[in-house]
């Protein structure tokens, strides 16, 4: 266990900043984040998020081994949010199973930063293309939480036919934003992409820090829900981000055989999303309680992976 990786993951001011709004609610403040603005900076982190995934894999010389990997993510991404569904809903709402199974399904940026760091101290590297492929696994697991919330949803007890959830999925803000940005940022050049790097680069964490400031009122507000909810939840936590990256760090020898890729892969998997899910799903499911999905992915899953996670994917795939 690196203790320095885990101080400076655990001081990272968008963390603090979640933990401050947190601290906000609980104190009785008045600190708010208007509507408006919330919104906004929910539609730019998707919009960021999926540019620079496409301004990465235009950079990449395409060979199979890129476009195995980008399939291979994409399965992961669709099948993850699945299993995980069925699972959920025994004990939460739909709403609540959809938006916890995307997250699960879906990625998380700080963890993939996280991660890099990690490969650095132990002098691997990976391919530019896993960029790609992180931000290619945002969407699917969005995709798959809508049409599971909508196939489940009982609204006047009539069945959605499955071609039209899956054009609304498609046509969603927030997803049709994502994949949109994602094609825009492969089909724009260097220079062109260059005019708009303070917007999509250099102000993206100052954006993170608010927006998880936001979150952490907006979970502050409804944290009960979460000690409410009970062992099930922490537990899932835990248990099914470990499942996840421990399967695809040996499922992932089937495509790359290089030691970095295969643990970007692992712990995309294993991770859970705090930016673009509750960013979608606060427009998609408004039902939905960001005081359960949020904690689980950041104050659960995120700490577990950079803490345990790390070292045993890593440790599997070097004897695997």
């Amino acid at each position: 266990m690196n203790l320095n990786l885990l101080t400076d993951n655990l001081t990272n001011p968008a963390l603090l900043f979640f933990i401050l709004g947190i601290l906000a609610t609980r104190l009785k403040s008045d600190l708010e984040i208007p509507n408006n603005t919330s919104k906004f900076i929910s539609l730019y982190l998707l919009f960021s998020i999926g540019f620079k995934g496409g301004q990465e894999l235009a950079h990449s010389h395409f060979n199979t081994e890129i476009i195995w990997s980008i399939l291979f993510g994409i399965s992961v991404a669709v099948l993850i949010p699945i299993y995980c569904f069925f699972i959920l809903k025994r004990k939460f709402s739909i709403e609540n199973s959809g938006a916890i199974a995307a997250s699960y399904g879906s990625v998380s940026a700080v963890t993939f930063v996280t991660a890099v760091s990690f490969l650095e101290i132990q002098k691997y590297i990976f391919g530019g293309h896993m960029v790609a492929v992180m931000a290619l696994m945002e969407a699917p697991a969005i995709i798959v939480g809508v049409i599971l919330m909508r196939m489940y949803r009982k609204e006047n007890n009539t069945t959605t036919q499955l071609s039209a959830v899956v054009k609304h999925s498609f046509t969603n803000g927030s997803v049709l934003l994502i994949l949109g940005s994602l094609v825009i940022g492969l089909l724009a050049s260097e220079q062109q992409a260059m005019g708009i790097k303070p917007f999509t680069t250099d102000i993206f964490k100052g954006f993170l820090a608010i927006f998880l400031l936001d979150m952490g009122i907006v979970s502050g507000k409804k944290l009960d829900d979460f000690f409410k909810s009970g062992w099930f939840a922490a537990l899932f936590a835990i248990l099914i981000p470990l499942l996840n990256g421990c399967v695809v760090a040996v499922a992932s020898q089937m495509i790359t055989q290089d030691i970095g890729n295969r643990f970007i892969f692992a712990i995309l998997a294993s991770s859970a999303s705090y930016i673009a899910v509750p960013a979608a799903m606060k427009i998609v499911a408004p039902k939905a309680n960001p005081g359960l999905f949020l904690p689980m992915a950041l104050a659960v899953t995120f700490p577990f992976n950079i803490t345990f996670g790390m070292p045993i994917y890593l440790s599997i795939i070097q004897n695997f």
